[in-house]
This record gives C-alpha cells, sequence and structure tokens, in this order.
C-alpha cells in the first residue's frame, strides 16, 4: 500500500513512512528506499566503481558548496521536494518569510509536506498571522496526500 512518500524509483515498492529507512539523493531530489541505496552502495564497492545517484548516476556531491549549488539548480527547475528542503532549512534559520514563499510554492506544485509545514506555520503564527481556515485548509490537503501527521491534527480539530 503506498503512503504520502510515493514510491521508490528504483524499485517501485512504497517508501517507508520512517524516513530514516530513505535517502534522499542530492543530485535530483529523488528519495530512493534504504534497500535501493544499499544495494546500489555495494555494487560500487564490489566493482571498484565512483559513487554515483542510482537514479540519474550523476556523480554524489563532494562538498557543501557543491550540493548548495545542486539544490538550487533543483529550485530553479520548480523541484517541490527541493523547494519544501529550502523552505525547511530557511526556518530553521529563522526566516520565516522565505520558508513560507518557498513552501507555498511547493504546496501549489502538489507537495504534501509543504501542505503540512504551512499549517503548522499558520497554526503558531511564525511568519503569518494565525489563521485556522488557512491552517486547516493545509492540513486537509496534507491528509488527502496521505501524511499521518496532518490526519491526526485534523482530528484534533475536528474532535473540538
Amino acid at each position: 500500500e503506498s503512503n504520502h512518500h510515493g514510491e521508490c524509483p528504483i524499485c517501485c515498492l512504497p517508501l517507508p513512512v520512517d524516513g530514516e529507512k530513505s535517502t534522499l539523493m542530492e543530485c535530483c531530489s529523488k528519495v530512493i528506499c534504504l534497500g535501493c541505496d544499499v544495494a546500489n552502495q555495494r555494487r560500487e564497492i564490489k566493482e571498484s566503481l565512483e559513487n554515483i545517484c542510482p537514479f540519474c548516476r550523476k556523480a554524489a556531491p563532494t562538498t557543501d558548496e557543491e550540493a548548495d549549488m545542486n539544490l538550487m539548480k533543483r529550485v530553479k527547475a520548480n523541484d517541490p521536494i527541493a523547494l519544501r528542503q529550502i523552505g525547511q532549512l530557511r526556518y530553521n534559520e529563522g526566516g520565516y518569510d522565505a520558508s513560507f514563499q518557498y513552501w507555498t510554492k511547493a504546496a501549489r506544485l502538489g507537495d504534501v509536506g509543504a501542505h503540512y509545514a504551512l499549517a503548522c506555520m499558520y497554526r503558531e503564527g511564525q511568519g503569518v498571522q494565525k489563521d485556522v481556515k488557512k491552517k486547516v485548509h493545509h492540513l486537509e490537503q496534507a491528509a488527502i496526500g496521505g501524511d499521518p501527521n496532518a490526519r491526526h491534527n485534523l482530528g484534533c480539530v475536528e474532535g473540538n
């Protein structure tokens, strides 16, 4: 059964709900299951190959600057996962306005995690006015997309 994380683009199995059991590839912003990541690493070690992404076949970034350049390239291409990721980075730095902009764009592109993040912003009033209607809207969108936290929080809202 599929979940809000979708399927591994390599083996086509549902990605686990536990984020520790999947890997975000910095080069192409694809999330692959840990099994495919480990299988690729074993193959590379066994055959003495260069470390490359099993999806796009590009070399893994070797520096933080290179990883940041890849992320910005994906952001410019309107990749919703990259938009959500940079939104989270800006949020962690206290840049609530910037994170709101990135998450709004990612949500418009259908990213479930961005909808949930926006719901949290509207709940807390961080970077935006507290707004129950907008919070519920984004919780509903995230819950429809299968986000278990959104489903729980929406249930709490509806239970009151």
